[in-house]
């Protein structure tokens, strides 16, 4: 994934500013794997042994991960009680740096290439989390297809300046790639809070298999379904299931427009591709990899759709 600071090269401002919020002083921290954020990830224990969970960023890492930061804090905090989430604790923002103090959840990420008992479990829980979170508990989260405008445009930028190493199949079809995405982009109405960036590294399951969902810095308003379709996605990359059948299988997904479900895979597709192809931003060397990578698991499976 990313490569990290972590709690020790924090300015002491902002270690201090945590301890405020904390009540106590941090005497352990443990940096975790998972995600892009250059930031600190840190789960950390004070002097009385409460436990917290600690993540900063400053435009020196990365200046948009300040953003999606400050998105997270806004959205966290109007998440209702009932929604499995980690709850906000406190916020440090001075301008530069921007720390979120978060309950330590205890939990695992899911087992990868996905494990068929937890995957059965996760897409249970996002049922769940659907019927929680619909009608929209998060007044000012924007619409889905606000958020995701830019993002399925990807065909239409690829097919200006087509690069060099376009797969020979998304090349021939760019055409039908373009009006499917559009087609995925206009069917995205819906009043659910959907969480936008379902991927096993923002999920946490328990002991009792309890799921939590972390990191809602792109939460919008939009369909029910879109979440579980989205984490297919994940799925696909990883390999050992038939996503087809995930996607008649799950109540969520089931009786959705096979042609809505295919332009949400072309646009997410589309997206990949053209990010891949791009620098990686500052701080964050690996991810045009894992975009790359996404790009390949999904442009077959959107082929076999469109056919």
């Amino acid at each position: 994934m990313g490569t990290r600071i972590g709690w020790t090269e924090l300015p002491g401002h902002v270690c201090a500013a945590v301890e405020d919020v904390l009540g106590d002083r941090v005497v352990e921290a443990v940096s975790q794997p998972g995600g892009f954020s250059p930031g600190t990830a840190d789960r950390v224990r004070t002097a009385g042994g409460r436990r917290a969970f600690v993540k900063a960023v400053s435009p020196t890492q990365n200046a948009d991960s300040v953003r999606l930061h400050r998105a997270e804090a806004r959205n966290t905090a109007a998440l209702p009680a009932y929604a499995p989430a980690a709850r906000l604790l406190g916020v440090h923002d001075d301008g530069e740096w921007v720390a979120l103090v978060l309950t330590d959840v205890d939990g695992r990420h899911p087992v990868l290439p996905w494990h068929p008992d937890e995957l059965a479990t996760v897409l249970t829980a996002l049922e769940a989390l659907a019927a929680a979170v619909t009608p929209n508990p998060v007044p000012h989260a924007p619409t889905v297809t606000a958020q995701l405008t830019e993002d399925f445009a990807g065909w239409h930028r690829i097919a200006a300046d087509p690069p060099p190493d376009l797969d020979p199949w998304a090349r021939a079809h760019l055409t039908e790639l373009r009006e499917a995405a559009d087609c995925g982009l206009a069917a995205l109405d819906g009043d659910t809070l959907c969480h936008l960036d379902l991927r096993a590294d923002n999920l946490l399951i328990d002991d009792a298999g309890r799921v939590t969902v972390v990191d809602w810095p792109h939460a919008g308003r939009g369909p029910a379904w879109l979440d579980t379709a989205l984490l297919l996605v994940n799925v696909a990359l990883h390999g050992g299931h038939d996503p087809e059948a995930l996607l008649r299988r799950s109540p969520l997904t089931a009786d959705v427009d096979p042609a809505t479900l295919t332009g949400v895979y072309a646009g997410m597709a589309g997206f990949f591709t053209d990010g891949a192809r791009r620098p990686p931003p500052p701080g964050i060397p690996t991810v045009r990899a894992f975009q790359r990578a996404q790009a390949e698991a999904l442009l077959p499976w959107v082929a076999r759709r469109l056919r």
